[in-house]
């Protein structure tokens, strides 16, 4: 099994799988280190909650409450849109950027679920003392395969350190949805459809969970 065989969305999902690791070993990382482990180390905690993974809406939720402070959802819309974003209404982004925000808590949920035995290794961050921009390097670990590099850009945001992009292997989360949102406005005809025919797919999705 290697990255040509797992998926992309899948992977970019790690940020909710690391497993605990030591209190004195957390305090050795550095803000925007500490950030991205304090979001997996509550949700890890209730993974191990028995029943928890059963209840899909629920999972969901707590994924959204847990993750929202360390991710800049409206940073990530507008880097995905790109030009498009420009152009868009208020509402637009604003509905563009719920929908999406739906549709990567459903990802990272749904792997949050199946992937359970993911470790990861911080490899070492060196920034300067007045940084506002970084990129997070880890290692995702599994027996059998080999590491897998995920790192995570990050920037600080009213005085914390959020993710606003993944990269899988060298493979960016933003520029792979950037591709294929504009590919959908080329075909759909308007940022307007794209966003509806969104809305319908996440509706769409927890009406089958809920079967």
């Amino acid at each position: 099994m290697n990255i040509k065989h797992v998926s992309l969305l899948v992977l970019m999902a790690v940020f909710l799988s690391i497993l605990p690791i030591t209190r004195s070993f957390a305090d050795d990382l550095l803000p925007p280190q500490q950030a991205i482990y304090k979001a997996s180390a509550e949700l890890q905690i209730r993974l191990q909650q028995k029943g928890f993974t059963k209840d899909f809406a629920k999972i969901t939720d707590y994924v959204s409450e847990v993750i929202d402070p360390h991710t800049d959802f409206e940073r990530i819309s507008a880097l995905v849109l790109g030009k498009l974003w420009k152009t868009a209404t208020p509402d637009e982004r604003e509905h563009f950027k719920q929908e999406f925000k739906t549709l990567l808590i459903r990802t990272y949920s749904r792997a949050f679920i199946e992937f359970k035995e993911w470790t990861v290794r911080f490899l070492p961050l060196e920034m300067a003392a007045n940084a506002d921009k970084v990129i997070v390097k880890t290692q995702v670990l599994q027996p059998g395969i080999q590491p897998i590099a995920v790192d995570y850009r990050m920037a600080l945001h009213d005085n914390q350190w959020k993710a606003y992009d993944i990269m899988i292997e060298g493979v960016s989360l933003v520029t792979n949805y950037r591709s294929t949102f504009t590919n959908e406005v080329q075909a759909k005809g308007s940022l307007t459809a794209v966003i509806d025919s969104l809305a319908k797919r996440n509706l769409d999705a927890f009406a089958v969970k809920k079967k």
